[in-house]
């Protein structure tokens, strides 16, 4: 029997805070916590290798993802991990004072980190098996832009809290302790929210056992291999954030390297300042207007021009890098029009991925999972680039470095030029057209 909940909410109510909430905990992962251990006095090599290597829970969504409907709904886990979040938060602040706190913490981001891709699998189902195709172009930009919300609130507003404290005099374990535990509140707050305006998603059956699962996703994962032109799709998928993983870890630490390493040497206020007061409404505007570029285009004719947004704004690191020097530190105002610039094109072309995934290669049967399916490859290649950036930078200095990201970038570029598209898209700005 179906299990539906048929009085839905309007997205508005649920769409946006259930994207800032899967954005805060990835964006705690991988960007939050190499500023506080770079802050800490840990190495580029060291933080990349650590924080790079947790990434792969993303990338094995797809083996456990059949499992949750087996026995409660996807608003159940959402929950679920939104509030076991907000522990393992609290626990990343009460270890920091102790002596092993690095493979402490490391070892919570791992749990963390599994606990996130849960909660994506099946935020991810609530949007899916809720809106029907023509609402998830709708809403694709907001969700885009929310998710950078999440972000932002995490990279910004966090990382702000911890650097005000220790203006005031706190000593830097204790005001990240203080600032972590400010993240575990807000996600507590959005699991409380979410009690009762998510959506409970959409159930077809429920699995009875083990052997089911493992049988059922056999056949989900050789319905998943049989689509047309899955090669090239993958491909896309594979590479088209290649660029970006790069520069995940990597962008944050050097703006916050001293001067003397050839860094921007950014106070964590100011840094905070940039990702927050800046780079919030600019993030959230180029989601949504993304989302209607795509809308009123169409993702076909849109893709192109969405991955040279993704990737040219990569060369706002280049000229940062080969422009600051230790006695000649580039103005707030100069790194905050660049770094900008670079979010907006990043927030802009990122929709585009998203809503590729969704309508091309996860529709059919077995939805939900074919997009756990894509969203981890996605991911996969987050976890070489990001764990070898820190290496890679430390080798070649930063002002080789960025050259090397922006060479990188071009493969996904050209991804998206042979990107195939074997399903009839929904009609620009409206009605959903039938699939091939």
């Amino acid at each position: 029997m179906t299990e539906n909940v048929q009085r839905v909410k309007s997205p508005i109510s649920w769409v946006p805070s259930l994207y800032v909430a899967m954005g805060i905990p990835f964006s705690l992962v991988i960007w939050v916590a190499g500023t506080m251990f770079k802050d800490l006095g840990h190495t580029d090599t060291e933080i990349a290798l650590a924080t790079g290597s947790v990434g792969i829970a993303w990338s094995l969504k797809p083996f456990w993802a059949s499992f949750l409907d087996m026995y409660r709904t996807k608003k159940f886990w959402v929950l679920s991990m939104e509030f076991l979040i907000a522990i393992l938060l609290g626990l990343i602040a009460v270890a920091l004072p102790l002596p092993q706190y690095f493979r402490i913490i490391i070892a919570i981001l791992w749990v963390l980190a599994f606990s996130s891709s849960t909660q994506d699998i099946c935020a991810d189902g609530v949007y899916i098996t809720t809106l029907d195709k023509p609402e998830q172009a709708r809403w694709i930009g907001w969700q885009g832009a929310a998710w950078n919300t999440g972000r932002i609130f995490a990279t910004a507003l966090v990382v702000f809290v911890a650097g005000k404290l220790q203006e005031s005099g706190q000593s830097p374990k204790t005001a990240w302790a203080i600032a972590i535990c400010f993240a575990a509140a807000v996600m507590a707050g959005f699991g409380a929210y979410h009690s009762f305006s998510l959506p409970t998603g959409t159930i077809v059956r429920r699995p009875e056992n083990t052997a089911e699962i493992v049988s059922t996703f056999v056949e989900t994962l050789t319905d998943f291999l049989k689509k047309p032109k899955l090669i090239g799709m993958l491909i896309f998928v594979f590479l088209y954030r290649s660029g970006e993983g790069f520069l995940l870890v990597e962008a944050p630490l050097f703006m916050q390297a001293p001067l003397a390493k050839g860094g921007l040497g950014l106070s964590l206020a100011d840094k905070a300042f940039l990702d927050g007061a800046i780079s919030t409404g600019v993030s959230l505007a180029a989601g949504v207007l993304g989302g209607m570029f795509i809308s009123k285009r169409g993702l076909k004719k849109s893709l192109m021009v969405m991955a040279l947004c993704m990737n040219i704004p990569h060369l706002c690191f280049v000229y940062l890098s080969h422009a600051v020097a230790p006695t000649a530190p580039l103005s707030l105002t100069t790194i905050g029009i660049l770094v900008t610039i670079e979010k907006f094109g990043y927030s802009f072309g990122f929709v585009a991925n998203m809503l590729y995934m969704m309508q091309q290669i996860s529709p059919g049967k077995y939805h939900m999972t074919h997009y756990a399916f894509c969203t981890a490859l996605m991911n996969l290649v987050l976890i070489p680039t990001q764990s070898a950036s820190g290496y890679i930078a430390d080798s070649l200095g930063y002002k080789h470095y960025f050259l090397f990201v922006a060479i990188a970038s071009i493969p996904s570029v050209f991804a998206a030029w042979f990107a195939p598209f074997p399903r009839e898209e929904p009609a620009p700005g409206g009605e959903a057209l039938r699939a091939h």
